[in-house]
């Protein structure tokens, strides 16, 4: 396996107003993260725009969605906006895509669009990775390279598709899911990607850092931090800073897991162990 350099999102949701989400940009950039990410519901600002504020607020911080509903939007406007916001964005942006959410139905809906079967979402998906890797020329001037794409997924079709086309493959798997379970997916992905697997990168979500849950989101996970802790979960991180590197070097070298994501919640108590691992 050829080396894999740690780099780190953080996700946020949006602040109180414009200058709040900003300045969680700035704070993401001067904590030395690689990425500020946001979903995609309708809870939250539009990705895309509020992407392109961060990015212009910031000079070398990269952003991206995680991740867009293909349900949500026709596949050219996806291609056209993605190519769009790398042009703005100097290059960038990464485009997170997924073929479906918990309540993307009911986002759909609202958006007067058709959700689709799992199997159509997942075809409508790969039409846009054509689309996106064909971006429109001259249309703004840019250079009409592709963003950077990054696929979630969990089930072996999508596993297979990312692994076969994505530049990322970030793994959407349940909180209590523990490092065998994650071992399972990145062998999936190892098979499709075949010649080109050294060149994926793979990418997990730690969802609490340290010991204590705020009780929003032990509401939102269904879960206590000793729960996930009981049930071995890959999503928990504890201990010292350098404790927690020292798995997350272990995970790299087992795995392949080499781009990690933290709430914005935990950004600040995260950001040693970014200091110690990131670009390495």
């Amino acid at each position: 396996m050829t080396e894999r350099r740690f780099r780190f999102g953080t996700m946020a949701a949006g602040g109180r107003d414009a200058a709040a989400w900003t300045a969680a940009a700035r704070r993401a950039e001067d904590l030395g993260f690689a990425t500020l990410l946001t979903a995609d519901t309708l809870a939250t600002p539009a990705p895309l725009p509020a992407l392109a504020a961060a990015a212009a607020a910031t000079s070398t911080l990269r952003v991206g969605s995680f991740v867009l509903s293909v349900a949500n939007r026709p596949v050219a406007q996806i291609a056209w906006e993605a190519a769009s916001l790398a042009f703005l964005t100097g290059d960038r942006f990464e485009l997170g895509l997924g073929a479906g959410r918990p309540g993307g139905e009911a986002d759909a809906a609202r958006l007067g669009v058709p959700y689709g079967t799992p199997a159509e979402r997942i075809d409508r998906l790969a039409r846009v990775l054509d689309a996106v890797a064909a971006p429109p020329e001259g249309v703004f001037g840019g250079t009409g390279r592709p963003p950077r794409v990054l696929m979630a997924a969990s089930r072996p079709r999508l596993l297979r598709l990312a692994g076969e086309r994505a530049d990322t493959v970030a793994f959407g798997v349940s909180p209590l899911a523990g490092e065998d379970d994650l071992a399972g997916l990145v062998g999936v992905v190892r098979d499709a990607a075949g010649d080109r697997f050294d060149r994926v990168e793979l990418c997990s979500s730690v969802h609490v850092v340290g010991d204590e849950i705020p009780g929003w989101l032990s509401a939102r996970l269904g879960m206590s931090a000793a729960e996930m802790a009981a049930a071995g979960s890959a999503a928990l991180l504890t201990g010292t800073p350098q404790r927690m590197a020292d798995v997350l070097r272990r995970r790299r070298d087992e795995l392949g897991i080499s781009y990690v994501t933290v709430p914005e919640t935990f950004a600040e108590a995260f950001a040693p162990v970014v200091e110690l691992l990131a670009g390495n």
